[in-house]
């Protein structure tokens, strides 16, 4: 009976293992599905309900306002304008989405963060980054390179990473990502700006911080 159990528990591990590898952007059933809010005429697929195909229209596809730089005066100097399946509706099932990134001149930040649905392929159209990721515990390799103009990088998913303007004037990049809506945590934001905050006592050991400092660090505002 032991054994039967044994049995039934790994079937059970490797079917969660199976649903969580099917969990990304699956590739679309038919030519397209435009995302639609009301779902009296919709037919749930993945991701959004899908509006009729017959109805569809050009504008399902079609964004524009990526050629206007990003307000870069906040905490980090740096702005991310999203385009994904919330402002394209025809991405929805493609599984990809796109990002504008400014940087203020020396010291713009896209501070550390993950995406953990997708990967990102950034390119450099301005400006000089230093850029870079890190990979999963035990190793926690860093890899770092400096770009310029032309160049390309790739962030894999899920992976903590970032990108610093080490140059004297603006930066400009773009990135594609592996998800209509591959989601953002901002490692800094998502541990000391929680709502609600995260009992001081967890990050004081966590971090090996004095728990004035950590309270201090959850009272600034986070706006990136």
């Amino acid at each position: 009976m032991k054994g039967i159990h044994s049995v039934l528990v790994v079937f059970a591990l490797l079917a969660f293992a199976c649903s969580l590898a099917s969990a990304f952007d699956p590739s679309p059933l038919q030519d397209f599905c435009v995302a639609i809010n009301d779902t009296k005429n919709g037919v749930f697929v993945n991701g959004k309900f899908c509006k009729d195909p017959k109805l569809a229209v050009a504008d399902d596809f079609f964004y524009s306002g990526l050629n206007m730089p990003g307000n870069t005066s906040n905490q980090v100097g740096s702005n991310v304008t999203t385009v994904n399946v919330d402002q394209i509706p025809g991405l929805n099932t493609l599984g990809i989405s796109l990002v504008r990134i400014d940087y203020a001149p020396y010291g713009g930040l896209n501070p550390p963060h993950t995406h953990p649905r997708g990967t990102e392929i950034l390119v450099v159209v301005e400006g000089t980054l230093y850029v870079g990721f890190v990979t999963s515990n035990t190793d926690n390799r860093l890899f770092t390179k400096v770009l310029n103009p032309g160049d390309v990088f790739v962030f894999p998913i899920g992976l903590i990473h970032f990108q610093f303007n080490i140059g004297e004037t603006k930066a400009v990049a773009f990135a594609g990502l592996s998800s209509q809506n591959a989601g953002v945590i901002t490692i800094a934001k998502a541990v000391f700006g929680s709502d609600p905050l995260i009992n001081p006592d967890v990050l004081t050991k966590a971090f090996q911080l004095d728990k004035n400092v950590v309270t201090y660090l959850q009272s600034l505002f986070w706006s990136a």
